[in-house]
């Protein structure tokens, strides 16, 4: 399982619900690298989408007790479920999108971080853990400073040094 997240310089992730910024080349990673595997996220990440409607071509799975069932992605009540339902997943990869505490549950699960650093700062409300100053992390690898809708921007992976196994 990986993370894969778009960060201001403060580590921010996000601000009323939303992203913070736009960034074409950051969204097109994104969607490159998610297509065709498993997505987990919350239900406020789900509801952050346009329509409120799941990502297409990938599976969608959602942590939340008030959510509706519905035909496009599977919803789990429980945090049981949740690990379950990841656990179940054959084939592909698992991103962890979002949010912010689905994150912080999953993050020693993940044995890699993909991080976009956007060197601005967002006016976040939500922030993802810091992994330079987390010990079980490790920059793998720093991508070349790259300009996207007016934003400098930075494709790093981080290494999980200690992953815990799925409960």
């Amino acid at each position: 399982m990986k993370a894969i997240v778009h960060v201001d310089k403060n580590w921010g992730i996000g601000r009323g619900n939303s992203l913070m910024f736009r960034l074409p080349a950051d969204m097109k990673f994104f969607k490159d690298t998610t297509t065709g595997n498993t997505v987990v996220m919350g239900g406020n990440t789900l509801r952050s989408f346009p329509g409120g409607n799941s990502l297409k071509n990938r599976r969608n799975i959602v942590l939340s007790s008030t959510l509706p069932e519905r035909g496009d992605c599977t919803i789990v009540r429980t945090q049981s479920q949740f690990f379950d339902a990841i656990k179940a997943v054959s084939d592909g990869e698992v991103y962890v999108i979002g949010g912010a505490g689905i994150y912080r549950m999953l993050l020693p699960y993940c044995s890699e971080a993909l991080v976009t650093k956007v060197d601005a700062d967002g006016g976040a409300d939500t922030f993802f853990p810091d992994l330079d100053s987390d010990e079980n992390f490790t920059l793998e690898t720093e991508g070349e400073e790259q300009e996207t809708n007016g934003y400098k921007i930075k494709f790093c992976t981080y290494i999980n040094n200690d992953v815990k196994p799925l409960p």
